[in-house]
């Protein structure tokens, strides 16, 4: 059996990402060198059955999506301020104190600039940003954390 082009056989090597893309409701957020917290986790609930004692059943409960954390990456613009006062200060006020949850998007590109999955996300709004450390003796490039909370996300190959 053959496989189309578009997808890598299950003996080959797996596709190496070099940034990643974050996007929010297709505006541009940064360009990360490094996410983590990017997982779910399915809560179990043990049912023991009367005659059955040899095992007990796992049934699924519900879904626990943590924080994603997004680092070694720079913003060049603004968009991550705006989306960021959408959900406190300021501008979280002006909403009367509601929340605006929106969709976003994380893309693993190649370093030839193969644009190879993307995480579509939903319920995203961001909880933490930490700016970069100044000092004028260090040579380290300047970087930006940034934490999201999300309510889940799925996943498509784009290569």
């Amino acid at each position: 059996m053959s496989t189309p082009d578009s997808q890598q056989s299950l003996g080959g090597d797996p596709p190496v990402a070099s940034r990643f893309l974050f996007t929010v409701e297709g505006v541009e957020i940064g360009i990360f060198t490094s996410v983590s917290g990017l997982q779910v986790t399915v809560q179990t609930e043990e049912v023991q059955e009367g005659g059955q004692n040899g095992f007990a059943r796992k049934l699924p409960g519900r879904m626990d999506w943590p924080n994603i954390t997004f680092a070694k990456g720079l913003t060049e613009s603004d968009a991550l301020f705006d989306w960021m006062s959408k959900s406190s200060g300021e501008g979280f006020a002006a909403n009367s104190n509601k929340l605006t949850r929106t969709t976003g998007a994380i893309t693993a590109i190649a370093a030839d600039g193969t644009m190879l999955r993307s995480w579509s996300l939903s319920g995203v709004y961001p909880v933490r940003w930490k700016g970069p450390d100044f000092s004028v003796t260090g040579s380290d490039a300047l970087t930006e954390e940034l934490e999201i909370a999300h309510e889940g996300f799925r996943s498509s190959t784009l290569a």
